[in-house]
């Protein structure tokens, strides 16, 4: 029953974290479009109201005008719409999802033994730091920095380089597939605590001091644009951080944290491509497409590299007719009990599937194939030691019908 519940806690608190991440990233990929697209007003009264940028669009059959003040408007509007809860929403059902389904069960997700052979407790507690403390380094980074000249730039390679050392202990210490999630929801906290401790704060700052009638301090608007415009570079990251677990060659790799390292920096420059392309369409910068083309070849590069990592060695001599036959349930049988039945046997039964059954492996056969001989994912983190020879007894049992009588 607790496998069972705990599948559809699985599922639905998936379905919610994939839609508020939709309209979180909708909602900031407009916003950074809409800042690079606008365009000085042509109209006097807008700019005696203080309007910076207007844009034109059509959208839905209708016609849209969207004006954006330099510092405050002249009044407060009564109804105003503030952009949080996506945010917020995003980062706690991808909290409690990502509890459900690696800290809940710490031993088997979350620890691989021949990384570190740790505790759960331990393992859960140093993963929850991994959150805290690169948000703290982070934000240090932003707030010595980022005001300096060319802070920028000096916060963006100490940044980069905060994130390689944080991807490669995740990487040395936890399961390849919790690490690559673990780095994504490390840079996502940061991303939701840009808006919590900076981005809303400093609006409701302006909008109190113009409650009060006092001159409004454009520093709010200076760091929430800053920490808005990191979250823009950190989406494709994080994005393929959450893909990835579906992807054994990546996280499995020896090299993970290099293979994670390369995709993410691929993806903040192909961002940077979509960043710029809109003032380039202005004649503001130059055209970015060198950003686009450098990430397409990092990730170019990455596969080249990967397939050539995992080239077949020299060849072997012929196996042998005995070796190379058809494989029966009766071979097959005593590998699924030493390998499969500690999850998915009499007393647990994981994802609601057992194998002690030969009706239930017969009926599963697809499955099991897929996830332990395709993209062997199964025994998770190869908790029992599965050999590359049994998983080729699999395969020709699979290959030779997948009968179990």
């Amino acid at each position: 029953m607790e496998s069972y519940l705990l599948d559809w806690a699985n599922l639905l608190l998936r379905w919610v974290h994939v839609i508020t991440a939709i309209a979180w990233v909708g909602s900031s990929f407009y916003f950074v479009f809409l800042d690079s697209s606008l365009t000085p007003p042509q109209d006097e009264d807008l700019k005696r109201q203080g309007v910076s940028g207007e844009l034109w669009a059509v959208h839905g059959g209708g016609f849209y005008h969207p004006v954006k003040f330099a510092g405050a408007p002249p009044q407060l509007p009564s109804r105003l719409h503030w952009f949080f809860w996506e945010s917020y929403s995003t980062w706690i059902s991808g909290f409690a999802l990502f509890t459900v389904s690696y800290l809940w069960n710490a031993s088997t997700y979350l620890i691989d033994k021949s990384r570190m052979d740790w505790a759960p407790a331990t393992a859960v507690v140093v993963a929850l730091a991994f959150l805290a403390v690169f948000w703290l380094l982070y934000d240090g980074i932003c707030r010595l920095f980022g005001r300096r000249r060319n802070g920028d730039a000096i916060v963006g390679a100490l940044v980069f380089v905060l994130v390689c050392a944080a991807s490669w202990l995740a990487c040395h210490w936890f399961a390849g597939r919790a690490a690559f999630l673990l780095v994504g929801a490390m840079i996502a906290t940061s991303m939701s605590a840009n808006v919590f401790f900076w981005i809303i704060p400093g609006q409701r700052k302006v909008i109190a001091q113009m409650k009060a009638g006092q001159p409004v301090d454009p520093i709010h608007g200076q760091r929430g644009k800053q920490r808005s415009v990191h979250n823009t570079y950190f989406t494709l990251p994080v994005l393929f951080c959450m893909l990835s677990n579906h992807y054994s060659f990546t996280w499995g790799h020896p090299q993970n944290w290099l293979i994670l390292i390369l995709m993410m920096f691929a993806g903040a420059s192909i961002r940077q491509f979509f960043v710029m392309r809109h003032g380039w369409k202005l004649g503001r910068n130059a055209h970015p497409l060198p950003y686009a083309l450098v990430g397409a070849a990092v990730i170019v590069g990455t596969i080249a590299g990967l397939r050539l990592s995992q080239a077949p060695a020299a060849p072997q001599p012929p196996a042998s007719s005995a070796s190379a036959g058809p494989v029966g349930y009766g071979q097959l049988q005593p590998v699924l009990a030493q390998r499969c039945y500690l999850c998915h046997g009499e007393q647990v039964q994981m994802k609601n599937l057992r194998l002690d059954s030969p009706g239930s492996v017969g009926q599963h056969a697809q499955a099991i194939y897929q996830q332990a001989v395709v993209q062997k994912l199964m025994p998770m983190n190869n908790a029992t030691g599965m050999t590359d020879a049994e998983r080729d007894l699999l395969r020709r049992w699979f290959e030779s019908g997948a009968a179990v009588r």
